[in-house]
């Protein structure tokens, strides 16, 4: 129960990004939160992400910008070349603003930040509770997060529902929220490897060969706590999901040739690749919700709205979206009209990349040739023209919210 006005308990599912950044948020305006994880030990998977300017500015508010991207790469440029050497896109931060840059980051940096302030709050960590489903009781008007045993947890006032692309708690029919969950034919091996003559700075460097040979090097900085010492890069390489077993079964040496024909600058990393077993597949998911909240229940992140990394927006929206949540909340009278200003406040921000990244994606990314074709042709002279110029480097700063106009305000607060 609310023991003072404007105070809520609060329930949040998922300790990704999300989830933490939400419960801090949260319990520093005063509500009571609990955070429920299905891991008992949770920790973060994955290699390298992109923390745009947006992302920057909710650690800003957060007090943790400066622990985040202190162990990151800064990132000034985006490149990217045809296996010829035709320049697809050669886009610069310089073009937001001379104060904007983005940061190459292991995703391990921004949870154990994330985590280790989460231990410094009056917030109750709830772990090895796989919430599988949301109940009501007989006579309690508020909801209770159930697990896998049927075992209920709450009541909380507000649910939130941050376990990522992969979230049970969608299927819940007491949501009564329609929803659509694909997984993308592509995604990507990759492998984190030391960079300790700093090779690879300033940049995220993509190659491609048509639409179905993508490699990425993006410096990412210092790593976790319980990474070596020295900077590290993230190599990424493009492939379709039902061709990974034939990567494998082709051997360490096939792929390395294929790497070093489209980037023989690779060469000073790839010694640390000794089995192709290193390479780790990550696939991609597609989300969408066309309502993310109920009454009493919101999704945030990418439970309600995962998509291709392609445009490197995954954890700047999730930590967009606990924010602005928290900032709805607090100006609303009731949960029910917080939950409404959020989904309004959000509209335009999300449902701006989930198209981009729609439409983007198979240029990159698919079996349709055509499109390469296309995109090696057009793309690189578009981007000289200056107004082009300028929303491609908006969309890839994350600060745009629609086609034509609009420019979130959140990287200039």
């Amino acid at each position: 129960m609310k023991n003072r006005v404007g105070v809520h308990d609060i329930g949040i599912v998922g300790c990704g990004t999300a989830g933490p950044a939400a419960a801090l948020f949260f319990a520093r305006a005063g509500h009571r939160v609990t955070l429920y994880e299905r891991f008992a030990a949770p920790s973060a998977v994955g290699a390298g992400i992109m923390l745009q300017p947006t992302g920057q500015a909710v650690l800003a508010r957060l007090g943790l910008h400066d622990a985040v991207v202190s162990r990151g790469a800064r990132i000034d440029r985006l490149r990217c070349e045809t296996a010829s050497r035709r320049t697809v896109l050669d886009l610069k931060y310089e073009r937001l603003g001379s104060d904007l840059f983005g940061v190459g980051l292991h995703r391990g940096v921004l949870f154990e930040t994330l985590y280790g302030a989460l231990l410094c709050e009056d917030i109750s960590l709830r772990l090895g509770v796989a919430a599988v489903g949301l109940a009501r009781i007989r006579g309690e008007r508020r909801r209770f997060i159930k697990d896998a045993h049927g075992d209920l947890y709450g009541p909380h006032d507000l649910i939130v529902v941050a376990d990522g692309a992969r979230s049970e708690l969608r299927d819940d029919t007491d949501t009564h929220l329609s929803k659509s969950v694909r997984t993308y034919p592509w995604g990507a091996l990759w492998f984190v490897a030391d960079d300790h003559d700093r090779s690879f700075t300033g940049e995220l460097y993509q190659v491609v060969d048509g639409t179905r040979r993508l490699l990425g090097l993006l410096p990412t900085g210092l790593g976790p706590s319980h990474a070596t010492a020295g900077p590290k890069v993230s190599i990424f390489w493009s492939v379709r999901g039902t061709t990974v077993d034939a990567v494998r079964a082709a051997g360490i040496d096939a792929w390395k040739r294929e790497v070093l024909r489209l980037a023989p600058q690779a060469a000073v990393v790839l010694g640390q690749v000794e089995s192709i077993d290193q390479l780790l597949y990550a696939t991609y998911n597609d989300v969408d919700m066309p309502r993310w909240h109920t009454h009493d229940v919101v999704y945030i992140g990418d439970a309600a709205h995962a998509m291709s990394p392609q445009l490197g927006q995954g954890c700047n929206l999730a930590l967009c979206d606990a924010m602005i949540l928290a900032e709805c909340v607090a100006r609303a009278h009731d949960i029910p009209r917080a939950l409404a200003a959020y989904s309004s406040a959000r509209e335009a921000h999300v449902r701006f990349y989930q198209f981009a990244t729609r439409w983007l994606t198979p240029f990159f990314q698919s079996d349709a040739t055509p499109l390469g074709l296309l995109r090696d042709v057009l793309m690189g002279p578009a981007s000289r023209i200056p107004y082009v110029a300028r929303e491609m480097v908006a969309s890839m700063g994350g600060v745009k919210e629609g086609l034509l106009f609009g420019r979130h305000p959140l990287a200039t607060r």
